[in-house]
Formats: structure tokens, sequence, C-alpha cells
């Protein structure tokens, strides 16, 4: 069993109403030695444990258990961890772990007191995450004595960041450390939280504008029959899918975020391995993501707070693979890398130009007690229009400033502006803008490819100011209806 915890209930989350009327049934164990292939809805010995989604308290909402010890009451479908959980099974099928070893969380609970806010309670608010992910053994403290086996889906801790970028900034003058946001030799002070996706699906049915039952049998079937419960158990309306979850770094402080008087930086960013560890220029990702680091120190600094969320949605969610095989279309196609077949580049390869449907997005930002964003670090039309819908007010939008964009990635900016993205006064893409953006080819010694890129990274970049000197409206002050 779990050890108890070392800090009190107060410490995680302010008090609930105390709803002790709901029964908790005695857990139940599993037999290692048999296998089910699967289970269906009302047969015998499948007995889950109620959840309720969106319920007033957690007592009445009840856990999440998905774990392997309690078949028969499991009540979510797919296992913890995401696609970790194979590498889990590896230890377990190679003698490294004991599947009946049950962890030790009791020095593990959050540094920072979280929620619950009115959002945690409202069922189509939030979808995919659970809200009492990060106190489990605190929320349900009852199913934990007993002896269920209850896992965290959210991890709170804090650290430090030390970005080469911001060095540079203090180098040059555009940061000046604090001691306690910021440090002398760069470093900020963060707290920051992991989470792993939980979906309620008929709220993500909902949300995605699809009846929960063709959700169901779509997912059965593109995941190659993975997961049979998903047909075979209409009861069980949590799954815990297996993809990549997403991290939340904040500057300042975390009790402010919900109070929309203090100023809030937010960023949502999707991951780009390429460009965001390793630096390849033909993409703005970690040039944009540092902007928005420096941005949020600063309003750290100012007394307000940063917000940074990294989703691991690779190659807008169809993956690494997917991604080079586009990079290498765009470079091969006649004609060049030309921003005008940016999209259609990625339509002509994977079927789609984009899979990370934003439309479940804003949930950690309901988490999180936010309802007015006052800077947003973002140009995309998507994203805004998602946090928009949730409810949260937007003040003003960010665009990555043109100094900041490097020499290949000139084509992905006038592609995105074009097609919609908020390039406010700094980019203004008309056709003929459009048509003058081409990357450089895969042959490097080649001064004329190098040649043609700047020249179309210059009328970039030259968009904006020219727009401003003929009277175009300043950048758009953006604000939610």
């Amino acid at each position: 069993r779990t050890t108890s915890r070392s800090y009190p209930r107060a410490h995680i989350m302010a008090a609930e109403e105390d709803n002790s009327t709901v029964p908790i049934p005695e857990p139940e164990f599993d037999d290692n030695s048999v296998i089910t292939l699967t289970t269906h809805q009302g047969q015998f010995g499948a007995d889950p444990i109620p959840i309720k989604w969106g319920a007033a308290t957690s007592a009445e909402r009840g856990p999440v258990i998905a774990t392997t010890r309690h078949s028969s009451q499991r009540n979510a479908i797919g296992a913890h961890s995401g696609g970790y959980s194979v590498y889990k099974a590896l230890a377990v099928a190679t003698g490294g772990l004991d599947p009946n070893y049950m962890p030790k969380f009791d020095l593990t609970t959050p540094v920072v007191k979280m929620g619950p806010f009115p959002s945690w309670h409202d069922p189509k608010r939030i979808v995919a995450m659970d809200p009492y992910g990060h106190m489990p053994s605190i929320a349900f403290e009852g199913h934990v004595k007993k002896g269920y086996d209850i896992r965290p889906t959210i991890a709170i801790t804090k650290a430090h960041i030390d970005l080469p970028e911001c060095k540079e900034a203090i180098r040059v003058g555009r940061l000046t450390p604090d001691g306690d946001v910021l440090t002398q030799d760069g470093q900020s002070h963060i707290t920051k939280f992991a989470v792993e996706p939980v979906w309620n699906l008929p709220g993500i049915a909902e949300r995605f504008g699809c009846t929960e039952a063709n959700l169901r049998e779509t997912l059965f079937k593109e995941t190659n029959m993975m997961y049979p419960e998903l047909v075979t158990r209409p009861d069980l309306d949590t799954f815990l899918p297996p993809v990549g979850g997403l991290t939340v770094y904040v500057w300042g402080s975390v009790d402010a975020i919900p109070d929309e008087n203090i100023p809030l930086t937010v960023r949502v960013h999707d991951e780009c391995n390429g460009s965001d560890v390793f630096g390849s220029d033909i993409c703005t990702c970690r040039p944009y993501l540092t902007h928005a680091i420096e941005e949020c120190i600063k309003t750290a600094q100012e007394g307000g707070t940063g917000i940074v969320i990294y989703y691991r949605k690779e190659g807008r969610a169809l993956g690494e693979v997917t991604k080079y095989l586009v990079y290498n279309m765009r470079k091969r196609q006649e004609g060049g890398d030309k921003a005008e077949e940016y999209f259609n580049c990625t339509q002509h390869v994977a079927g789609v130009t984009d899979t990370r449907f934003q439309a479940l997005m804003p949930d950690p930002l309901v988490w999180l007690g936010v309802t007015k964003i006052h800077k947003l670090v973002s140009m995309s039309n998507v994203k805004y229009d998602a946090i928009t819908a949730a409810g949260i007010e937007v003040v003003e939008r960010v665009a990555i400033p043109a100094e900041l964009v490097p020499a290949d990635a000139g084509v992905e900016i006038a592609a995105k502006v074009f097609n919609g993205y908020e390039g406010g006064d700094v980019y203004k893409v008309d056709k003929s803008t459009l048509e003058k953006v081409v990357g450089r080819d895969y042959d490097y010694k080649k001064s004329d490819a190098e040649m043609v890129a700047q020249d179309g990274l210059d009328a970039l970049k030259k968009s904006g100011a020219e727009a401003a000197a003929e009277g175009e409206p300043a950048a758009k002050r953006a604000k939610s209806s």
C-alpha cells in the first residue's frame, strides 16, 4: 500500500465540502495467472468503481482506477504513462519490475497548492485531463487506505531553467537579473507541472462535434484494435490514450494565475525536437519559445505570472517521420521550397495538414484557473480561437520578432501569415510577398540557393514595416467576443 502523506490536505488543495455518504467498496485484487482478452458491460465480475466526471466534490467524482491490480473494478480504458506503459511491460517481462510493487508517494506531493476551481466541477470545461490527478492520495484518501492502487497523472515540482538565450538577453540588455525570478548567471526559477492525458470520452466527443459511438469505433479501428473495450464497455467513460502529455512551466506566483488584475503572459507550444533541442533553422519553434520565456520572465519580474505549456505533439501531431518526409518534398519539388506550397506538401504526404486539434489545448489553462490572458505569445489563429472559445479573454497577441526568424524559416512564417496567422504590425503577407519567399535547397554549397532564401526572408521581414508606412493598422490587440 502507499505510505501516508507528509503534508496536510490544506497544503495541497483548498477544502471541499465533506461528502462522507459516498460508499467505498472493498478492493478486489487480480490473479496474475489469468489473462482476460477483453471485458463486456454487465458481464459477471465487471464492477467498476463509479466515476462522475465534473461532480461537485472529489468524493462524489471518484478516483480514476487504471492500474492492473483491480481489473474487475477498473473504471478506465488504457494504462498510465501512455506509450511508456510498453516500457513498463518490458521491465515486468524481463524481471526488472515486480508487477505487484506499490509506489511510495509520501514525499511526492505537489510543492504548491492547486485548486479546486469552479471549472473542475463542470463536466464540459475540462475533458482531457484529471483535475484531481495531482493529489489522488489526498482527494481519494478513503480508497487509498482501503488498499486501492491509485496513481497520480499530474506531478508538480520546482526547478531552475538555464537557457543560453537568457544569458545572451542579459548580455545585450533585454533582460535584467533581479536575484528572485532571474539570477545573475541567467537561471530562472520556475514551478513545473507534468500532465498525462486522461480523457472523458463523452466530453471529448462533444468537444469535436461527433457522436461518442463514432469516436469510440474510430479510436478502436485506427489503433488497430488495441483497445477493444472502447466498443465493448460503453459503461467506461474514461480513457488514458497512448499519446504524449504536456508540461506546464510557470514563472512567478502560481496563486496569482486566477486573478484577472495581475498580468499574465502565456505561450502554448507544440513540440519540435529538431528546433527546440537541436536548433534546426527550418522553423521558428525554438526562437519563438525562448522569446516567450523572456516575456514570461519580464512579466514575473513586474509582479505578474508567465506560463509556457509544452505539448508533446511532434510534427503537428503527425510525428517526426512524417515531418521529415514533408521536408524532403518541400526541398525537392519543382521551383524549390516555396512558401505558397508549404501546407500543400504536408497535405500530399499525410492527407491532412494538421492533427493537433487545438480544441483540447485550453484544458490545462482552464485547470490552472486562467480566465484572462494579458499577453498571448502566439500568432496561431487556431490556438487563439480555441482559447477564447474556452471562455478565456485575450488582451494582446505577440508575434515573433522579425530578427528572430531563422535563415530558412521565412517559408513557414510567410505561409502561416498568408493563411490566417496574426502577423500584427510585424508581418503583412500578400500574394506577391508569398511568391517571393523560397527556402534554400539541400546543396548548401550553392551560394545562389542561400541568396534566394535570404531574398525571400528579407521580403518577409520588410512586409510589416512597409505596411505600417502605407498606413496599415498596427498590431491587433485581439479581444475575445
